[in-house]
């Protein structure tokens, strides 16, 4: 979780902060006023930095600039009072990543506000990262790859990213789509602004429209507050699309009025918005399929396969496996808290043998198991439980000794079970295993009488 610093003159907003952060796990330092915070960041290292712009002593403007020039990789949300837009606006120019205006709606869109300031945050990292150790500039790709399958998508991503035309990600279930979306990101002349993503599978039509475009107060049973859209918070960046082909058909025709006139109203307002984005949309599905049986609007299509790109899964990119492998083990040992563990030889040939049908995401998993079952650093063969063969796969789906068949149904009851099984309950991450969506998994587990 993440060290957040907040700077603001009111007690009574320094604790509703606080308190709404700490809620998600983060460290919170409060200061009361410009100059505290500015020597509590001389004292201590912050991932975020959320100010007030009016304080005495020292402005939320000035605390902006000395974090700007001594630690630019902190990311900085700015807090102002209705009235005060033009400073909000000149806080942008110097830098931050975004403002809230008071009195704030609530604790939801603060929260968003900070996932999305870290995330960012934790993306240059990354990036800054792997390229310190390639050696290259910045301008170099941020994926890396070593597998001949990769090229071309690589270049493609290289190629779009410069311009603002809007993409379509293609692929299996793991492949990485969201990676080549920040990716096409962080290239792009819109990178110093929100990358702001949203799944269409687990979220309900009504929920998800209200996330996209917000909801004035009143507008429906519940809306005790306005509520800025994500469109909104993510305005002059990218909007990332997953799961795409997820999306009900009357929520289809307003997203294609939003992508053809990159205009908007919240739910229940009557002001437009304009949309100022570069789209983005992924999805496993055959959407080209689901236009023949009417499942997916064909105008829609057209206008987000602008540039598409088809990812190839991890079993077509075999000098890729370990490299990735290495990698998900430095995240697994960080969230874990002990030094990252080294694959024997034995492991790395029998993760070579693997099919690896939940591409990357089922070798996460497979290695966080391992590295869970591992004693000390070494990961061997032994403590890596596949797909096709370990010993959580162990009857899974398995034809009866005596010859007969099971039924197609219990064949699949059986299969998601097993998912469900090895992801520990994720429902999300056991949808992404089977290649499915999230609410079409629900509704088998409702048809089996699973809760």
């Amino acid at each position: 979780m993440a060290r957040i610093l907040v700077a603001d003159d009111e007690p009574g907003l320094r604790e509703f902060v606080t308190d709404a952060l700490e809620l998600d796990a983060h460290t919170v330092v409060a200061a009361k006023d410009g100059r505290e915070a500015s020597k509590l960041l001389d004292e201590r290292g912050f991932d975020l930095v959320i100010t007030d712009l009016k304080m005495p002593g020292l402005t939320g403007i000035e605390l902006l600039r000395k974090v700007r020039a001594e630690q630019p990789e902190v990311e900085v949300i700015v807090m102002t009072a209705h009235g005060t837009v033009d400073n909000a606006v000149e806080a942008m120019k110097l830098g931050a990543f975004e403002y809230l205006q008071k009195p704030l709606s609530g604790p939801d869109e603060l929260r968003l506000l900070a996932h999305r300031a870290l995330e960012r945050r934790g993306l240059r990292d990354r990036v800054d990262g792997a390229e310190r150790r390639a050696g290259t500039d910045p301008a170099g790709p941020p994926l890396t790859y070593g597998d001949p399958a990769m090229t071309p998508v690589v270049d493609a991503i290289d190629k779009v990213a410069r311009t603002h035309a809007t993409v379509l990600l293609l692929g299996e279930s793991g492949t990485g789509k969201e990676v080549a979306a920040h990716a096409i990101h962080l290239r792009s002349p819109r990178a110093s602004r929100p990358f702001m993503a949203i799944n269409c599978a687990a979220l309900s039509e009504t929920l998800l429209e209200s996330e996209l475009f917000g909801h004035e107060k009143g507008a429906f049973t519940g809306a005790s507050e306005r509520q800025r859209g994500r469109l909104e918070l993510a305005a002059g960046g990218t909007f990332f699309l997953d799961e795409i082909g997820e999306m009900k058909l009357e929520l289809q025709a307003k997203l294609l009025r939003v992508l053809q006139e990159r205009r908007y109203e919240r739910i229940g307002g009557a002001r437009t918005l304009e949309a100022d984005v570069r789209w983005i949309a992924a999805t496993n599905r055959d959407l080209r399929g689901m236009i023949a049986t009417g499942a997916f609007r064909e105008d829609l299509y057209h206008r987000l396969a602008v540039f598409p790109i088809k990812l190839p899964p991890l079993r077509d990119r075999p000098a890729d496996l370990l490299p990735i492998a290495r990698t998900l083990l430095v995240r697994i040992a960080r969230d874990l808290k002990r030094s990252v563990p080294r694959l024997t030889p034995a492991a790395e040939k029998r993760l070579g043998t693997s099919s690896w049908r939940g591409n990357v995401r089922e070798l996460a998993n497979a290695l966080e198991r391992a590295a869970i079952l591992a004693d000390g650093d070494l990961i061997d063969a032994e403590h890596l439980w596949l797909e096709d063969g370990g010993p959580s796969a162990a009857g899974a789906a398995a034809p009866p000794g005596d010859g007969t068949v099971k039924p197609l149904a219990e064949l699949e009851r059986e299969a998601v079970l097993h998912a469900l099984a090895v992801v520990g309950g994720n429902r999300r991450r056991a949808a992404e295993l089977l290649g499915i969506g999230e609410r079409t998994l629900y509704d088998k587990l409702k048809k089996y009488g699973v809760d």
